[in-house]
């Protein structure tokens, strides 16, 4: 099935059809607007749902007093560069995911995703209600950026791949796109690991210059049509268990607004994370199943290679130890993943299990 096929017969042409013919807000004298780099191009599934979500949020709440012009990857800065782009005043905001910024802070990673790391609900936990976001706050404040989670993917998968995995010594000499504190998990086992913005990654994957990529989960990797270049894909992943997306805003720019436009700012980004988590796990079941009947082979990793992405990705984090504040994000994230995780299997957890040998 062609990329367009799927479009067409998935939940995802409607989603993007949505994000893509958003009421423009109205311009009244006097009213604010913000410019927003992002990393990701317009209709990207998802991830770029997420974006236009912000948008559309902070213009409804505010009646058109504050708005934001979008600019999507490249067409201000590079996906890459929009980080950079806010903190000198170039845009006002951008909506990205932070572990694309580890040469600015390697605590960035704990506000998208780390190996091994916390679900999605064990983010928002953390963040909302455990001191995340009091942390994500202190290190933006290093760079003059007020920050925000704003949208989140849930669990990603391992990936797509030219040739099955089959033990750790597959990984030597791969070309493997993979950012984060994961890519450095894998370079680590042998790959070359690459960084590639999304919307360049299906013709890297399509020319042989990488042999296999992660990207996002059933939905989006379908989207972006990966299943047209190899079937072997791996439906779980070390690296993203609750990949977080970010908004963040130029700190001296977001002390100019009033406390209401601040406090909008702030609801957009958390409505954002929610309604992104939903539209991620509403689609993914179905569109596994599509690429199923379409001939795509669903592995999982052996075990021995899920030892070895563990032993790595220990190694990974506790190279950054020496920093202290990374050290204490890292310690206060993991705390409230251990607090949460022993409730949610204890009453979730036994939940499904049930539930599901009931439903046979």
């Amino acid at each position: 099935m062609d990329r367009r096929s799927f479009l067409k017969t998935s939940a995802l042409g409607g989603a993007v059809a949505a994000s893509a013919h958003l009421a423009a807000p109205a311009y009244a004298q006097g009213d604010r607007v913000l410019t927003m780099v992002s990393s990701w191009s317009r209709g990207s599934a998802g991830v770029g749902d997420a974006q236009e979500r912000v948008v559309e949020v902070v213009g409804a709440l505010s009646g058109g007093s504050l708005t934001i012009d979008l600019r999507a990857a490249g067409e201000l800065v590079g996906a890459f560069e929009v980080f950079d782009a806010v903190v000198s005043g170039q845009a006002d905001m951008y909506h990205a995911a932070d572990y694309y910024f580890l040469n600015q802070h390697p605590a960035y990673a704990f506000f998208t995703a780390v190996p091994f790391g916390m679900t999605a609900q064990e983010m928002a936990n953390w963040y909302y209600h455990m001191g995340g976001m009091q942390l994500h706050d202190e290190l933006g404040q290093i760079f003059g950026l007020k920050a925000f989670i704003a949208g989140n993917t849930g669990l990603q998968s391992g990936g797509w791949f030219r040739e099955e995995v089959t033990s750790v010594e597959d990984f030597q000499g791969m070309r493997f796109r993979m950012p984060g504190l994961g890519g450095q998990v894998l370079g680590r086992l042998g790959a070359s690991v690459q960084n590639i913005p999304g919307g360049e990654v299906y013709q890297a994957l399509a020319s042989g210059a990488i042999d296999g990529t992660e990207w996002l989960g059933p939905w989006g990797d379908a989207a972006q049509g990966f299943q047209e270049i190899t079937p072997i894909y791996y439906a779980a992943g070390f690296h993203e268990p609750g990949a977080a997306l970010s908004l963040a805003i130029n700190r001296d720019i977001y002390d100019e607004l009033s406390p209401t436009h601040q406090r909008i700012l702030e609801v957009a980004a958390a409505e954002s994370h929610q309604y992104s988590l939903a539209q991620f796990l509403s689609n993914n079941g179905a569109s596994l199943q599509q690429l199923i009947e379409g001939g795509v082979q669903v592995r999982s990793f052996p075990d021995d290679v899920w030892q070895a992405f563990g032993q790595a990705s220990q190694e990974v984090l506790d190279e950054n130890m020496a920093d202290p504040l990374f050290a204490r994000i890292r310690e206060s994230a993991m705390a409230s993943m251990a607090a949460s995780s022993a409730w949610i299997e204890a009453s979730e957890g036994v939940y499904r299990r049930q539930r599901d040998r009931f439903l046979g």
